[in-house]
């Protein structure tokens, strides 16, 4: 880059009319664009990391102008993301930190991660985890995605939580309906609940938040102004609740 600088500044001296400083395509004659592109191509010929190196630069600008986006997006949205009372939630009810979880029944990542939020729920005193319910994996996480906010309608979320994300096999209606028994649920009552046009509208509700984010699989993750994508390590999480805990 540096030889690229001097060669450019070799270049004599440009006496620029007046009129051509307000239009920039009259400020070098042809024979001077030419001289310019030349001292471009044999540039990059003798050093091709200058190529690289702006690469580099308008992939970080391009990265640095979509996490300002994400904050935008994340700060338009929080009530609905962090403050919203018909959310099903884990963990403290009086938190210094939310965290938000994107998540499917039926998703293999999300029943790993599973374990992991468990833990940092047990190692992170004051954090509570908004579950937000996005069914994307067939008619199957449709149903177990009603039947788990239906089960928060009766107060019995986390245990039906955890007995959806340890369940083997489908959650089909008769797993799910054994699975209410198991956890203290009105099974009758879950099935007229699940199909209810509440529970309609706060998947719908869920699965706008999820696009406005653009959020493409599950799970993920909101805390603070930090989105994380996919299966993340616990020491991730922390980092991401330490950054978004009150004074940092």
């Amino acid at each position: 880059m540096r030889r690229f600088l001097m060669a450019l500044a070799a270049l004599p001296a440009l006496a620029v009319p007046a009129a051509a400083q307000t239009d920039p395509a009259r400020l070098f004659s042809a024979e001077q664009r030419a001289a310019i592109i030349e001292i471009l191509r044999e540039a990059l010929r003798t050093d091709p990391s200058i190529l690289a190196d702006a690469i580099a630069a308008m992939q970080a600008a391009e990265q640095d102008l979509e996490q300002a986006r994400l904050r935008d997006t994340i700060a338009a949205n929080a009530e609905a993301l962090f403050r919203d009372p018909g959310d099903p939630s884990l963990g403290a009810e009086r938190a210094a930190v939310t965290l938000v979880e994107f998540t499917d029944y039926r998703c293999p990542y999300c029943r790993r991660m599973h374990p992991v939020v468990a833990e940092l729920l047990r190692r992170e005193p004051g954090v509570r985890v908004v579950v937000k319910e996005i069914p994307i994996l067939g008619p199957a996480s449709v149903l177990a995605a009603r039947a788990a906010l239906a089960a928060h309608a009766q107060g019995r979320f986390p245990a039906f939580h955890d007995a959806l994300m340890r369940l083997r096999g489908e959650p089909d209606e008769a797993a799910l309906l054994q699975l209410a028994a198991e956890t203290g649920l009105d099974p009758v009552r879950l099935q007229r609940d699940m199909m209810g046009e509440a529970v309609t509208r706060r998947l719908n509700a869920n699965l706008q938040l999820a696009q406005a984010l653009g959020i493409q699989g599950t799970p993920a993750y909101v805390v603070g102004e930090t989105l994380l994508a996919g299966a993340v390590p616990l020491e991730r999480l922390r980092e991401a609740v330490a950054a978004a805990r009150p004074g940092r």
